[in-house]
C-alpha cells in the first residue's frame, strides 16, 4: 500500500452543516418535557455521547469525573476538576453553571451541591445507559436522600427520533463508508491478509476526509458474525464478509457486504440470493406504526422458511435483524423479537439478517433504513448481486 493508492480520493466532507445550538436548545427542552411527564426532576449525564447530543460537549471518559446535569427547571450544571474549567469552558456550546473540584475533592459532592441548589436533593435524578458505576455510587452516597432511577423514558425517546440534520450526517457518513468500500475492495489480491485490507480501508477513509474502518473476513472465517482473530489470507474462490463505517460529526454510518473472490459456487449464490431475500423483507415490514420485532420477525421467517434455523440456531441467522445508529453504532431501538415499539419518523437503524453456515461461509448484508412520514427509506442501496456489491 502507498499514498498513490488513494491519490484519486478526495474530501467528501465540504458542506458538511453541524449541529445548530439551537437544535441542541430545543433538544433540553425535550427532555425537560419528558422529565415532568415521568416525574424525573433531573438527568445525570457521563461524558460520552448523550453528553454531547444535549450540551455540544465533547468529553473523553476518564477517572475524573467531568459530567453535567439538566434539570427539569433551572440552570444547567457542569461538573469537572478545577484544572479543566478552562478547557470545559472554552468548549461549551450551551452555557451553564461550572461547579469544580480539586484534585484531593470529592466530585461527588460538587454534584450533591448540584441538587441541593435546585430543590431536588430528596428528588428522582435520572442516571443515563452508560454512567459507570463508580460515579453512581459516589453521588448517591453523596446525595442519599435522592432517588435514583433510570432516564432511559427521557433520553431514548430524543434519540432514537433524528432530526433532518442528523440524517443529513449519517448519510454523509454512509457516502464516504461507501466509497471507501468501493476503493479497498478494487485493491483485493489473493495472498492478501484481513488486517492489510483494513489498512486499505483504513486509508481510504482517512483519505475521503473521515476516521473510520472495515473489518474483513475471509472463508470459513465469514461465519462468525464479527470474524475470527486467526490470521486469513485471502485465495480464490473465498467468500469475503465485510463491515464497517466511519463517524461524521459523531454520527456514525454502518454497511456490510459480502462478495466472492473470484467465481461464486452455485451454494454461494444460493445462500446469498436467501439473504437478500431477508433483507427486503425486513425493510418491507419497517413500517411506520408496526413495532420494531416486525422487522426481525418478516427477515427471520425467509430464513427459516428456507430450511434454516428455526430461531437463532445456525446455520441460520444467529443475532437480532438490526439495531439502532446514530451517534452510537448500537443504539436503541433495537430490531430484535418482543420491542414492541412502534417504528415512527425518525428512527434510523440497520437491517443486517445473516445466514451463518459454521463450517462454510456466512452472508450478512447491511445498510441503515430512515423512517420517513410515509414509510422506509434506505440510506445506501443493498447489494445487486453478489458479483456486484454496491448498485
Amino acid at each position: 500500500m502507498s499514498e498513490s493508492d488513494f491519490a484519486e480520493l478526495k474530501p467528501m466532507t465540504d458542506g458538511i452543516v453541524p449541529i445548530t445550538v439551537a437544535e441542541r436548545e430545543q433538544r433540553i427542552e425535550n427532555a425537560r418535557r419528558l422529565m415532568v411527564a415521568a416525574g424525573i426532576d433531573a438527568i445525570y449525564l457521563d461524558a460520552g455521547t448523550s453528553l454531547f447530543y444535549f450540551t455540544g460537549l465533547r468529553w473523553g471518559c476518564s477517572e475524573r469525573m467531568t459530567a453535567a446535569v439538566i434539570p427539569a427547571a433551572g440552570e444547567i450544571a457542569y461538573v469537572c476538576p478545577t484544572f479543566e474549567e478552562a478547557r470545559l469552558r472554552e468548549s461549551m456550546v450551551i452555557d451553564g453553571d461550572v461547579r469544580t473540584w480539586q484534585e484531593h475533592e470529592s466530585p461527588y459532592g460538587c454534584v450533591a451541591e448540584v441538587f441541593a441548589d435546585r430543590g431536588i436533593a430528596a428528588g428522582r435524578i435520572g442516571m443515563e445507559q452508560q454512567v459507570r458505576f463508580f460515579l453512581y455510587d459516589g453521588i448517591r452516597a453523596a446525595a442519599p436522600n435522592a432517588e435514583y432511577v433510570s432516564a432511559d423514558p427521557v433520553i431514548v425517546p430524543c434519540r432514537a427520533i433524528k432530526s433532518p440534520a442528523e440524517i443529513a450526517l449519517m448519510q454523509r457518513a454512509m457516502d464516504i463508508t461507501v466509497a471507501a468500500y468501493k476503493k479497498a475492495i478494487s485493491l483485493l489480491a489473493e495472498g492478501m491478509s484481513q488486517h492489510d485490507c483494513r489498512a486499505n480501508a483504513a486509508a481510504a477513509h482517512k483519505a475521503l476526509g473521515a476516521a473510520g474502518g472495515i473489518d474483513f473476513q475471509f472463508g470459513k472465517a465469514t461465519a462468525f458474525p464479527h470474524g475470527s482473530r486467526e490470521l486469513q489470507t485471502l485465495k480464490d474462490g473465498d467468500l469475503v464478509l465485510m463491515d464497517g463505517g466511519c463517524a461524521v460529526e459523531g454520527y456514525r454510518s454502518d454497511i456490510s457486504r459480502a462478495i466472492v473472490f473470484g467465481e461464486p459456487t452455485q451454494r454461494q449464490r444460493d445462500v446469498w440470493e436467501l439473504e437478500k431475500r431477508a433483507q427486503a423483507a425486513g425493510f418491507a415490514a419497517a413500517q411506520v406504526g408496526a413495532p420494531c420485532e416486525a422487522v426481525d420477525a418478516a427477515a427471520r421467517k425467509v430464513i427459516t422458511d428456507a430450511g434454516f434455523g428455526p430461531d437463532y440456531e445456525v446455520p441460520g441467522l444467529p443475532h437480532r435483524t438490526g439495531h439502532g445508529i446514530g451517534l452510537d453504532v448500537h443504539e436503541p431501538q433495537y430490531i430484535v423479537r418482543k420491542n414492541t415499539t412502534p417504528l415512527a419518523p425518525g428512527m434510523c437503524f440497520t437491517n443486517e439478517p445473516m445466514i451463518a453456515i459454521y463450517g462454510e461461509f456466512g452472508v450478512r448484508l447491511e445498510d441503515c433504513v430512515y423512517i420517513a412520514e410515509d414509510g422506509p427509506r434506505w440510506f445506501t442501496e443493498p447489494s445487486p448481486s453478489i458479483d456486484q456489491p454496491f448498485a
